[in-house]
């Protein structure tokens, strides 16, 4: 349970009470790698924190494409914000790339949280901030930049992820197809 209260202390003190309380609203899964922990079309019911492991999030068009739309290793949270936020059923799945351990924290729960330790409410906005702000700076990358700008921006980004991520989820996550990353790819390791 460090690790999540370490992530939380990076915003906000918690008093021994309050890690307590938070501790006993949260619950703990190990999941294998290939496990879906979220399907389109389900209601978002958690917030996930990643202790260990690595997660991505992606959606599926009309086409069956993948469509990466973010990436979860340790210490980072993910879920399907609009579903998790409306209780409707969301577009994104949730997928483990690597065998992982991951704190739940339930909708109810953290509902519950805010009205208990109202600083934590803080910690969330802090977070849904953060995420508002990296979506629309990815947004605009991939309105201004080249496919090979966005690919050098995820590198220097994600240092620790290059490596864990199979191309074509990366090649998804900066918008190409898998054959155009592997010849830009190609062609930046000639330069």
């Amino acid at each position: 349970m460090s690790m999540i209260l370490q992530n939380i202390s990076k915003h906000i003190a918690l008093t021994q009470e309050e890690q307590l309380l938070l501790i006993s609203k949260i619950e703990t899964r190990n999941y294998k790698a290939k496990t879906i922990i979220l399907n389109a079309g389900e209601v978002c019911k958690y917030s996930y924190f990643v202790n260990s492991g690595l997660l991505r999030s992606f959606t599926i068009n009309d086409n069956i494409v993948e469509h990466v739309l973010s990436f979860a290793c340790e210490g980072w949270w993910i879920g399907d914000m609009y579903s998790l936020l409306s209780q409707k059923p969301g577009n994104l799945f949730i997928e483990v790339l690597e065998d992982a351990d991951v704190v739940l924290l339930s909708k109810e729960n953290q509902e519950q949280l805010y009205f208990e330790i109202p600083k934590l409410e803080r910690f969330f906005r802090i977070l849904t901030e953060n995420s508002l702000v990296a979506h629309q700076e990815r947004l605009m990358d991939n309105l201004s930049l080249t496919a090979e700008e966005r690919f050098d921006k995820f590198c220097k980004r994600y240092p620790t992820i290059i490596q864990r991520v199979p191309q074509k989820q990366i090649a998804s996550y900066i918008g190409v197809t898998p054959e155009f990353f592997s010849k830009m790819k190609s062609k930046m390791l000639k330069k």
